[in-house]
């Protein structure tokens, strides 16, 4: 038998003894296990193994009749065409369900192994992968930011970051610089989930966010045309960071931002 359709039969999948047993019923119709055997050059057991696999996704049917030798008939190709397309969608849900699970795989194997793991990520989507990883946080998040920067260049994204904090009761400590800017953003937010305080720092924007949590520390950089996300995981970079952050958030230079106890403006940082 010329082989015609192996190596595309193939590559859209089948196994090397398939696409032969497959091409051999389609070339010759109906056929005994014996002749299949014989056209593909296979052994009679091997042919009835793959015979199954076939009946298995469908690419054969297996029909008996009283008193005669079962026959094997080829599905039709279109049926190659939906077998492909189901095992894309699962291959699409198998991804979906890995890139839900693997940064915590990620920082799990980094802080086991000692390390580092680094993931990069640009624009406004990169930016959110980032913030969504920490909504996985399962200790407080502890965090720098410039708020200019985040109500100019990623505002609507970061109120829809807080809900989604909110609404999984992530907690979060935030420092802000002590400028006139900050004392009036945060003068009416009465934060449920997020403790405010501000330290006197020069007023020069840094259009910056840094996040540190569960083992890792993300980094932010906002600006008009560069929208940058990085996460980094590292047991010492972490345990320095976060050792920094609470001798400064402890310390005397940093005290609370001023809140009205009546208002509730929908939170922003």
């Amino acid at each position: 038998m010329e082989l015609t359709y192996q190596q595309s039969l193939v590559q859209s999948g089948l196994e090397k003894n398939q696409a032969l047993i497959y091409e051999a019923l389609v070339k010759n119709g109906s056929l005994p296990a014996s002749s299949a055997a014989r056209l593909a050059g296979l052994g009679r057991p091997l042919t009835y193994n793959v015979l199954d696999e076939l009946i298995a996704i469908g690419l054969v049917e297996e029909k008996k009749e009283s008193g005669k030798v079962a026959r094997f008939y080829p599905a039709h190709p279109l049926k190659l065409k939906e077998i492909i397309e189901k095992r894309l969608e699962a291959a699409q849900g198998a991804r979906t369900a890995l890139e839900g699970v693997l940064g915590k795989l990620t920082s799990d194997f980094n802080l086991v192994s000692g390390k580092p793991g680094v993931r990069f990520f640009e624009g406004l989507d990169g930016v959110k992968a980032v913030l969504d990883d920490s909504l996985t946080a399962k200790e407080t998040i502890l965090s720098y930011a410039d708020v200019l920067a985040v109500e100019k260049y990623i505002a609507e994204l970061n109120r829809e970051y807080v809900r989604s904090r909110e609404r999984l009761d992530v907690k979060k400590n935030l420092i802000c610089a002590d400028t006139e800017m900050n004392r009036t953003f945060f003068r009416d937010f009465k934060p449920t989930l997020t403790q405010i305080k501000l330290v006197d720092m020069p007023p020069a924007p840094f259009k910056t966010i840094m996040q540190i949590y569960d083992g890792k520390i993300s980094y932010f950089t906002l600006g008009a045309e560069t929208l940058i996300g990085i996460i980094v995981a590292d047991s010492n970079l972490y345990m320095m960071h976060k050792m920094l952050f609470e001798k400064l958030w402890e310390s005397p230079l940093a005290h609370a931002a001023a809140r009205s106890e009546t208002s509730a403006r929908a939170p922003r940082a």
